[in-house]
């Protein structure tokens, strides 16, 4: 009885952060997803079915055991063996059938050969680059942690590792694939309503795995384009004298060397591009909210908020600090 109702509870649980929206497969907004979720759940009915008639079967047995003491006869014993062996049987179909009905609902999660937008996602210790190229070099751009698409329409995504190996989730919308070092996978993904949709890193990748996540803002087209063209463009210059300030702090600092900020002479590949840092939901990889005291605490300590990450600590004045989280936060 208490397996029975530990079971219950554990797909209470399930089915209730899926009908909140949260991270959750069974918050189902793509066709994979779909199909994924119906997968889950086909296989929740059957074990449970599978699991309630082994209980009544062991409670009659235990009942029967108590009635009848003497010894089963001959025609008892083979009522018995065809049981067995019906039961053999069933499991056999039961399981052939749960492999028939995973492969149908996977095999679509491969790269659709149509997509309208490619997107390279490159898995990193411990945050997520995008880029999204384009034939004309002079639109291609990339940003981290936050990947803008258009709803009804397939996304290719090409993995890339240049670490260790990644796995990409976005629950609500497809399944999961690794990202291999050396080697590139391909996955779909489609949202079916506007919306955002947090995924993860799927696979163990280092102390600060539970703190890879990303998100996925699935918009109008008309608004994934605004958004597309805003990122083409280099970073505005500042106008706030702080701001001003903390943009020479930055170019005069090992910041530059690490990271690149489009229309600046900063030109790192180390860490993730900030040229338009500013308009970012999070940062750290939805460790913090994009605030200027968040881009504060973070350029001040990053080890202590994220222990192991590839993030020097620079030495700053407190007056250096506020310029350059005011410059961080300027750069939309």
């Amino acid at each position: 009885m208490k397996a029975g109702v530990a079971v219950f509870l554990l797909l209470s649980a399930i089915l209730i952060a899926g009908c909140n929206g949260a991270q959750s497969a069974l918050n189902a907004e793509g066709a994979a997803a779909v199909q994924l979720k119906h997968l889950i759940i086909a296989i929740v009915i059957v074990c449970s079915a599978v699991w309630a008639l082994v209980m009544i079967v062991l409670i009659l047995a235990l009942l029967r055991s108590r009635t009848q003491r003497e010894r089963p006869s001959s025609e008892s014993e083979r009522r018995m063996g065809k049981l067995v062996a019906a039961a053999v049987a069933a499991t056999v179909l039961i399981i052939a059938g749960l492999t028939i009905a995973s492969f149908y609902a996977t095999r679509g999660l491969g790269a659709a050969q149509d997509a309208g937008i490619t997107i390279k996602v490159r898995g990193q210790q411990w945050w997520w680059q995008f880029i999204y190229n384009d034939a004309d070099p002079a639109k291609s751009f990339q940003t981290a942690n936050e990947m803008h698409i258009p709803v009804d329409v397939d996304i290719r995504i090409e993995l890339e590792s240049i670490d260790v190996i990644h796995s990409f989730w976005v629950p609500s919308l497809a399944g999961k694939r690794d990202l291999i070092p050396g080697r590139q996978n391909t996955i779909s993904i489609r949202a079916d309503r506007p919306g955002v949709y947090r995924g993860q890193c799927a696979e163990f990748c280092g102390l600060q795995h539970s703190h890879m996540a990303l998100f996925v803002i699935a918009e109008n087209m008309p608004d994934y384009q605004r958004w597309a063209a805003s990122q083409r463009g280099i970073s505005v210059a500042p106008s706030d004298p702080e701001a001003i300030a903390g943009k020479a702090l930055f170019m005069r600092k090992p910041c530059a060397a690490c990271h690149t900020i489009r229309g600046t002479d900063a030109s790192g590949t180390t860490g993730p591009d900030l040229t338009h840092v500013g308009s970012r939901k999070t940062i750290a990889a939805g460790l913090l909210d994009n605030t200027r005291g968040s881009l504060a605490a973070w350029i001040a300590d990053p080890q202590t908020l994220k222990p192991g990450n590839n993030m020097p600590m620079v030495p700053l004045s407190s007056d250096e600090l506020r310029q350059l989280s005011a410059y961080m936060a300027s750069l939309r």
